[in-house]
């Protein structure tokens, strides 16, 4: 399997230094020319992500399929908001009325509980306890051929039954989290396990824990998906000098300001505290990974940065290719312009060489 690309797409034409709001908008011309950037640049799918204030994810991705041919959908979706049984009716209805095999369920725990969508628990444990039940259910509901009962911790169902299975018999699951927790549930229930961009040092010590957890529960280890930014530049200098300004621009959005964040939680989870932790060891780590762009919005997210040429992120796209990394999640400052300069500079070339990794190993 070749290397995967990731991109994302917003609502709107929002980015760290474009604005304050991200989701009170739906701009469906700019949606519809960033998805088919995607696609023209290569990528096989777009992230999709979801939240309290944000449209509906998984209704943004059947708009988007109907206006591309190929490009698939990485949709992020909170278990338990809705009930497993409903959730896989959703996902398995989106299956087919997007042609078959283009979506991934991208679960997300989430650091805290939403009391505006009627979420309760707090207690981390239980979050991902719930989770756990949840994906239980919804996979079972995707295979079994009768009604079947579950009596659970969180979930109770009787006679649950979902008669429209996806077109392929199952649809892929990612998962992301940087707690124990996390990685026991990821090997039991998920396809592709989302880390942030860390350095090499911190992911390889994230991929042996997620190992050591596949190993615990004789699983196959998932896959491993790395998401950082990339900022390119014709030359070093440039590179550095667009990164200096993307952070002044950062640092400017009210949005960050007093810690502010996308999310609207103080809370930081582990994976955050991480991301932070090394920014404080320094601005730059290994070959090209930038740090600013992270502490200037609190490490939300894939906050992280690699800056330089298109060799020098080359490059350090496949040190990660090197530790285990299969998929790349990648998004841009200038959303349209990055897409396309991705596909230009940075797609082909990784696959390319990782490829030419892979024979000389075999």
């Amino acid at each position: 399997m070749s290397i995967e690309f990731v991109g994302m797409v917003f609502p709107n034409q929002w980015s760290e230094t474009k604005g304050t709001r991200v989701g009170h908008k739906i701009d469906l011309e700019y949606l519809r020319y960033h998805a088919r950037a995607h696609e023209y640049a290569g990528f096989d799918k777009v992230l999709i992500a979801n939240g309290p204030s944000a449209p509906e994810s998984s209704q943004i991705a059947a708009y988007l399929a109907q206006h591309t041919e190929q490009l698939g959908f990485m949709i992020a979706h909170r278990p338990a908001l809705m009930t497993p049984n409903l959730a896989a009716r959703t996902f398995a209805t989106l299956d087919h009325t997007t042609g078959g095999g283009r979506i991934r369920l991208h679960a997300i725990t989430g650091i805290t509980a939403e009391p505006q969508e009627g979420d309760s628990i707090i207690d981390k444990i239980q979050r991902y306890e719930r989770t756990s039940e949840y994906l239980e259910i919804v996979k079972a509901l995707w295979k079994s051929d009768e009604p079947f009962s579950y009596s659970g911790k969180y979930f109770q169902l009787e006679n649950a039954f979902c008669p429209l299975k996806p077109v392929y018999g199952s649809i892929p699951i990612s998962f992301g989290g940087s707690s124990d927790i996390a990685y026991d549930i990821a090997v039991k229930h998920a396809d592709l396990y989302s880390l942030w961009g860390e350095p090499l040092s911190g992911v390889k010590e994230q991929i042996n824990k997620l190992k050591k957890a596949a190993e615990r529960a004789e699983k196959p280890q998932p896959r491993v998906s790395l998401s950082v930014r990339l900022i390119i530049g014709a030359t070093e200098e440039l590179a550095w000098k667009r990164a200096e300004t993307i952070l002044s621009d950062i640092q400017k959005n009210p949005l960050f300001q007093n810690n502010g964040s996308v999310t609207g939680h103080k809370i930081k989870g582990i994976g955050s505290q991480r991301l932070l932790a090394a920014a404080q060891q320094g601005d730059r780590h290994d070959r090209a990974l930038w740090m600013p762009t992270a502490t200037a919005v609190g490490a939300y997210g894939d906050t992280t940065a690699l800056v330089g040429t298109p060799d020098t992120i080359i490059e350090a796209l496949l040190d990660y290719v090197d530790l285990g990394i299969t998929t790349f999640l990648n998004r841009g400052y200038d959303p349209i312009y990055d897409t396309v300069d991705y596909g230009r500079y940075i797609i082909p070339a990784v696959r390319q060489e990782a490829e030419k990794r892979k024979q000389h190993i075999a």
